[in-house]
């Protein structure tokens, strides 16, 4: 066999074809190095949509770098001799190959990478871990914007790359005359409902993924999750049809209605496509472009598109940015110091609360909730409750699809559970039930009464509000984006505080809000 310069690292989540890692290759003293390894499923209890979506569009990208001519050494996890850990596969991989040297695009989780480092120190060998180019900003770009700045905000990053890349600007200010249209993109749907919502583009597994599917069954039998609708985009040309689709059927009411919620329907005008970017099968780039397009074309308001450009170009590389800039120590923070437990029932939708229960069970059914869900139905419930952080991290990360650590540990740890003691939000993020039965009608099918906090009837969501409130009086009282709620609590009669103490520990002792309960 002729000496081999250089194994090149692909991970699950680096399918392009331009990533760094191949700059430079020569398919003459060149190799590719990929491996499906169960750890990446155990690690956190890896839903099985989850699981498919990253094997099914690794095969199909191993099918891809074979066809550009590219040597590949692909294990699979059904693989007799399969080690079942990144590290021990490269580590007999490297005996057996004998590489000059490694290269890789960098991961976008910490533990990858530190493992893969030891490996090659381990072997002696050189790693060049090089620059994600798929992100328009880089690390070092965002530490360099966050030195010397008493506290980071993502609204004034997000302006920043608007100015340096140029999208939607005119003239040098933002296009419609200011950055942020929010406030227009925070209806309902109403009693109405949705009406016909143009459908999500869904793909039929091919008999790659098929198999997939099969292997997940059989190996991850006991693993949370449904396969039987699986229909994710897991090739690049899939991904861009499931862009166009959005960005012809849905951009143009997506910003009108991106907080609304209806039972039974999970896809609503939401792009479905974070997995897709996140497995680098689209580039933000793109995405960015094509939804900019629509505008300048007519085909979509500016509300609508600058909402979703912020989510790309603003909050995507936001947390990534804080994510790099505060690893490891920032998947240990517990600012609130949260204690409890995960309730059992977030892995089953056994709950009796109707929004929560709509909301777990398209993540398992799916792998996908969209973000109202995720941050005011599932995460507010678990900050609330007052669930340890790093719980709610692991679960976000085992269910959804899109979940890789960069994304997934600053959105649900900082935002969500304001364990970071407000570096990535202003404040935490918390409402009564009230919340709920203005963005859906969820609560009209519901057991509990969204404006009562005490009594059986009393929903979860609003009594614990009112005991969260309580619990952190003191430091939320330094929160001036808290005083109003704060000011509420204070009214408080000894009598009411009590009543809410006692129902908020029959919901933590689980007398609360399971399927069976009886409040």
């Amino acid at each position: 066999m002729a000496e081999l310069r250089t194994l090149v690292i692909v991970l699950g989540d680096q399918l392009d074809l331009d990533a760094s890692g191949f700059d430079g290759f020569d398919a003459a003293t060149d190799a590719v190095w990929m491996a499906e390894v169960a750890e990446e499923s155990t690690h956190v209890w890896s839903g099985k949509p989850r699981t498919a979506v990253f094997l099914a569009a690794m095969r199909h990208f191993a099918l891809t770098l074979r066809g550009a001519g590219r040597a590949l050494h692909y294990t699979r996890l059904d693989d007799d001799d399969n080690p079942g850990t990144l590290a021990a596969q490269l580590q007999a991989d490297i005996r057996r190959l004998r590489p000059a040297g490694l290269v890789m695009t960098a991961p976008g989780d910490w533990r990858v990478l530190q493992a893969i480092k030891a490996v090659a120190e381990a072997s002696g060998l050189p790693l060049d871990v090089r620059e994600d180019r798929h992100f328009f900003v880089t690390v070092r770009d965002f530490a360099a914007h966050a030195k010397g700045r008493k506290s980071l905000r993502m609204e004034y990053f997000y302006r920043e790359q608007r100015q340096r890349h140029g999208v939607l600007m005119q003239d040098g200010q933002p296009e419609g005359g200011q950055w942020n249209f929010d406030a227009d993109n925070r209806e309902a749907f109403g009693a109405a409902g949705p009406g016909f919502v143009p459908p999500r583009a869904a793909f039929e597994p091919d008999d790659i993924t098929r198999d997939v599917i099969a292997l997940v069954n059989a190996r991850f039998e006991h693993h949370p999750g449904c396969l039987d609708g699986f229909a994710w985009p897991v090739t690049r040309a899939q991904a861009l049809q499931s862009m166009q689709a959005f960005i012809e059927q849905r951009l143009p009411l997506f910003g009108r209605y991106q907080d609304a919620m209806w039972p039974g329907d999970p896809w609503l005008y939401h792009s479905h496509l974070s997995a897709a970017l996140n497995l680098k099968l689209l580039n933000p780039r793109e995405v960015v472009a094509a939804a900019e397009a629509a505008y300048r074309a007519g085909q979509a308001p500016l509300a609508s598109v600058e909402g979703f450009i912020r989510q790309i170009l603003g909050w995507r590389e936001y947390v990534r940015g804080i994510y790099w800039m505060r690893m490891p120590g920032y998947a240990e923070l517990n600012a609130l110091g949260a204690r409890e437990d995960l309730p059992a029932w977030y892995w089953t939708g056994a709950t009796d609360m109707a929004c929560l229960r709509d909301a777990l069970a398209q993540t398992l059914a799916h792998g996908y909730a969209n973000h109202i869900q995720r941050l005011m139905v599932t995460g507010l419930y678990a900050l609330m409750l007052g669930v340890a952080p790093q719980q709610v991290h692991a679960w976000y990360l085992a269910v959804y699809v899109d979940a890789v650590e960069w994304v997934e540990l600053p959105n649900t740890l900082g935002m969500s559970q304001y364990g970071d003691g407000g570096l990535m939000g202003s404040k935490p993020y918390v409402a009564t039930g009230k919340y709920i039965q203005r963005m859906s009608p969820h609560c009209q099918g519901c057991r509990y009464d969204p404006a009562q906090r005490v009594g059986e009837r009393a929903c979860p969501f609003t009594t614990l509000y009112w005991d969260f409130l309580m619990r952190h009086e003191s430091m939320l009282a330094r929160n001036p984006r808290m005083a109003l709620q704060v000011k509420n609590v204070a009214r408080l009669s000894d009598e009411q505080r009590l009543a809410i103490l006692e129902r908020a520990a029959a919901i933590r002792h689980g007398e609360v809000g399971v399927e069976s309960g009886h409040g």
